[in-house]
């Protein structure tokens, strides 16, 4: 198939967003079909390049920034993005029509014109993987109210919706919250878990050994640290344990939080965390090869539901972990069920403090635990399912 894949997160981002994109168009280009993705580059002095590499095409298109900014800014920017990727295509001689299929990610909430164009003049399927649920989840995290400016991004995201022919959630817990846009004749609403395709151990620019944490059982976190995540009862726990010497905690990321939790580690004088700056995604698995465990935070307050990317870069790379999660979120279930790590939903520091010494404790932490983490990420996280249940959705009937 000739398919068009839009998405706001690629590398050289370093998010898990950016990352599962990679693979996933890696994995549509190794499976035989045309592929084309289209991306924003806010820092390239270029108006547009095109990479081309194996039978896939990228397509990177200078547009105003959208991460790192202001929520105005942001919002802004995100406004223009699908008429500057557009632009883009055209300038790039890429045409608007002859796809057989159009995929796009989200978040952003704001790729609905430029999909309902490559649809239309096309006439082919189109598909949608949703990984975020905006912006019912800035209401839950007190971003937002109600008001003018809920209304406005509800509008919005109802136009995504209204031009996919199937929105892949990433668990089962969310798909009542799209029930009554299913019931719309044509359309299809599934599971699409989240993937990730094997990682070689390479080397990383981190090397615990030559930093405080040198000899220690190393808990590690990567990843953006923002509101999202809720994680100052981390913080919390690291300060309770700073009289266990054979521990220590790594942060590994960025986000609107970073700098104050290392201002707050700084303050209490704890030696038993460190924190460093994002990585490239290349060098994670070498990373997480020197840890012990991983932790994961989602801020209780969510009342939608996903399974993260870097969940799975913790399976893959055999890490039990240590998580803080919202109620009901499927997650939960699947952590106790596949014996992968110790959960909790909402609590605070004193709570993973406990969660954390019985993984400590556990002799199966660091051989079964390890195993059943990996054998979790192959049997339901790869790729290559994740790419025919795609296609599959794009190949029925129009």
């Amino acid at each position: 198939m000739r398919i068009a894949i839009v998405a706001d997160t690629f590398p050289p981002i370093r998010i898990s967003g950016a990352v599962q994109m990679r693979d996933l168009v890696r994995e549509f280009a190794a499976q035989g079909h045309e592929t084309t993705v289209i991306v924003p580059a806010a820092s390239q002095p270029q108006p547009w390049t095109v990479e081309r590499a194996s039978g896939l095409t990228v397509l990177r298109v200078r547009t105003p920034p959208t991460k790192d900014v202001n929520y105005v800014r942001r919002t802004l920017n995100e406004m223009r993005l699908p008429h500057a990727l557009g632009r883009g295509m055209r300038a790039a001689g890429l045409p608007l029509s002859g796809w057989e299929g159009v995929v796009w990610y989200s978040p952003t909430i704001f790729l609905g014109p430029l999909v309902r164009r490559l649809r239309r003049a096309s006439g082919c399927r189109s598909y949608l993987i949703l990984r975020d649920i905006f912006p019912e989840w800035a209401v839950d995290m007190g971003l937002m109210g109600r008001g003018l400016p809920y209304r406005f991004f509800k509008w919005i995201e109802a136009g995504q919706y209204a031009v996919a022919d199937t929105i892949g959630v990433q668990c089962e817990a969310n798909l009542a919250y799209l029930a009554p846009w299913a019931r719309q004749p044509g359309r299809t609403l599934e599971v699409l878990e989240n993937w990730l395709s094997p990682a070689p151990v390479a080397g990383c620019r981190i090397d615990l050994s030559r930093t405080p944490l040198a000899n220690r059982k190393i808990f590690v976190y990567t990843g953006n640290m923002g509101v999202a995540q809720g994680m100052d009862p981390f913080l919390d726990m690291v300060a309770r344990m700073r009289e266990r010497h054979e521990v220590g905690f790594l942060f590994v990321g960025r986000g609107s939080e970073a700098a104050r939790f290392a201002a707050e580690a700084g303050r209490l004088g704890l030696d038993n965390v460190v924190f460093h700056d994002e990585i490239e995604p290349e060098e994670i698995p070498g990373l997480l090869a020197q840890c012990h465990a991983a932790m994961l935070a989602l801020d209780p307050r969510h009342t939608s539901h996903n399974i993260p990317g870097k969940f799975l870069t913790y399976m893959q790379a055999g890490l039990p972990v240590l998580a803080r999660i919202n109620p009901g979120n499927d997650l939960e279930k699947l952590i106790r069920a596949e014996g992968v790590g110790r959960v909790c939903t909402g609590g605070n520091g004193a709570t993973l403090l406990g969660l954390a010494e019985e993984l400590l404790a556990d002799p199966a932490t660091g051989g079964a635990a390890r195993d059943r983490a990996r054998g979790l990420w192959e049997r339901r996280f790869s790729t290559a399912t994740a790419v025919r249940q795609i296609v599959a959705s794009l190949d029925r009937a129009v």
